[in-house]
């Protein structure tokens, strides 16, 4: 690797550790806040070095890549792999923006077996980057997605080249490529027919003799594994006899040991229940009872990925369970364990060390905001998703409480210039004293500066503004926290009334500019607190 390369990975990582509000010791507030200030300071000035390196060595490089060394190149390759290594994952778009380049060296220099690796790379690349996405429908979404599948899907079809390619690396490449089409793939049945046909290869004789030397059995298992996860479709009764078929064939071939073991791996045990759920084998009390063995069999301060997934992500399948089943016998009995197992969940999260937050974690909390299920016998939304955001993004927590406070002064300064100003918010409109309304509307005001922009906080490009001005790709889905955070918000009614905020403050007035389009002002009963967040 490069000095510059290695030193982009070194103040990387301590901004990283710096931008850790809870890293901070400190015995009072103002030795904390003394602290924090240096702190940030310091990471300011390790982006500006950051900012500095890759516009004065990578992208000049990236741009004259074809004139480069090899000794370039694989110091290029070297850095790429420092910055994603699917665990901590430091600059997964640096990886995307590098694997780009190379990918377009290769083909100008008509190498197959470096256009296969590096496609696989950048799908790679991609598909980590998109994970950000989760639960977020907007048509971007779909296009990133597509594009990500496409690459893939390119990888993938120099499969007719197989015999002839000679290289052990690249053969596998293209086998790899093949089965993650269907983790780019949004359509279930899409998936199933991809995972159906990699099965089919990994199986067949003709290529296992071809090469030898690869681990087939390791990909056998794998696709099994892919193709388990389409189970949660199979109780819809739109899939086809061979369908069903090749995902409950799968499901056996990768639950069922694990059914039989001592000791069985809660991660695959779950799955396995889920998938005789599906098919009507196994009743919905009697799932929901399995399921709360699993999650009582984690410790709370258990936060292997094991602890985690029993912790977290089985309490979330729990609360999708009762959402899905809203007539279910006993209800009440249900909820209050989903009551416990919620409050389990948020200690296990916020306890969680520091060393232990890496790309899994990022993806359970993600799955907790899309996924949470609020009814009055559980934590509010509003309540949980406030302190996740305290824990876990500081920065913005702290920049969206400033901003609930300017709110706060402008909306008390048009209220009483105008006391009918607001009106056209329902809860406002309906409260008749001056002073009450006026109260009721500053506290509103600040809770709309602490959710305007929840969108972000699925979204890991906190960490990465800290560390280097975003790409183009990047902003683009940076954008669409309007709308993840307008569709999370909405889903809840503690938190409902904040929605038109998080999807509009970024519209212009007029409706002639700003995102996102799906935005319409006039429509909106909370279009003028949606105008003055909007100004702040």
């Amino acid at each position: 690797m490069l000095p510059y390369q290695a030193q982009y990975i070194e103040n990387t990582r301590r901004i990283a550790g710096l931008s850790n509000f809870f890293a901070v010791p400190a015995a009072d507030f103002e030795t904390w806040f003394r602290s924090l200030r240096e702190r940030q300071a310091t990471a300011a000035s390790l982006r500006e070095e950051n900012v500095r390196l890759l516009s004065d060595n990578l992208f000049p490089r990236l741009d004259d890549l074809h004139a480069a060394s090899e000794a370039d190149i694989a110091a290029l390759e070297e850095f790429a792999e420092a910055l994603m290594d699917w665990k901590t994952n430091l600059d997964c778009g640096v990886y995307v923006v590098i694997h780009d380049a190379l990918l377009s060296l290769c083909r100008f220099r008509r190498d197959r077996n470096g256009v296969i690796r590096e496609l696989y790379k950048l799908g790679m690349g991609l598909y980590y980057q998109g994970r950000i996405l989760l639960g977020t429908e907007a048509e971007a979404v779909s296009s990133f997605h597509f594009r990500n599948e496409m690459v893939f899907s390119e990888a993938g079809s120099y499969l007719k080249f197989f015999p002839e390619i000679a290289d052990t690396d690249t053969r596998g490449y293209i086998l790899r490529a093949l089965a993650n089409i269907s983790i780019a793939a949004r359509d279930v049945r899409r998936r199933i027919a991809v995972s159906g046909r990699v099965l089919q290869i990994v199986q067949d004789p003709y290529y296992r003799s071809l090469a030898p030397e690869l681990p087939w059995d390791t990909f056998l298992r794998r696709t099994h594994q892919q193709m388990s996860s389409c189970r949660h479709v199979l109780s819809r009764g739109n899939l086809s006899a061979d369908e069903l078929a090749l995902v409950l064939e799968s499901c056996q071939e990768v639950f069922r040991p694990e059914d039989e073991a001592s000791n069985p791996n809660i991660r695959w045990l779950w799955p396995y229940y889920e998938m005789e759920y599906s098919c009507g084998f196994v009743d919905l009390p009697t799932t929901l009872q399995r399921l709360e063995r699993l999650i009582n069999r984690s410790a709370w301060d258990q936060y292997d990925i094991s602890g985690l997934y029993g912790n977290v992500q089985l309490t979330i399948y729990y609360g999708r369970l009762l959402r899905d089943n809203p007539s279910l016998p006993k209800r009440e009995k249900y909820l209050a364990f989903l009551s416990a197992a919620y409050r389990k969940m948020m200690k296990t999260l916020l306890s969680c060390p520091t060393d232990r937050v890496d790309d899994f974690f990022r993806y359970l909390l993600c799955l907790v905001i899309t996924d949470y299920f609020e009814t009055p016998e559980v934590p509010s939304y509003r309540e949980i998703t406030a302190r996740l955001m305290q824990r876990f993004t500081g920065g913005l927590y702290i920049r969206s409480r400033r901003a609930g406070e300017l709110m706060a002064v402008l909306c008390r300064a048009v209220f009483r210039s105008d006391p009918g100003f607001f009106d056209d918010v329902p809860f406002l409109r309906a409260i008749a004293d001056p002073g009450e309304k006026e109260e009721a509307l500053l506290d509103y005001a600040r809770q709309c500066g602490l959710y305007h922009d929840f969108g972000r906080i699925k979204m890991d490009l906190e960490r990465i503004q800290q560390t280097r001005q975003l790409f183009e790709g990047e902003y683009q889905l940076h954008a669409l926290h309007t709308v993840s955070g307008h569709d999370d918000l909405m889903s809840r009614p503690s938190t409902a009334v904040f929605a038109d905020v998080a999807l509009g403050h970024h519209r212009w007035y007029n409706g002639a500019g700003g995102y996102p389009e799906c935005y319409e002002r006039i429509s909106s009963p909370y279009r003028q607190i949606t105008d003055v967040m909007a100004v702040v």
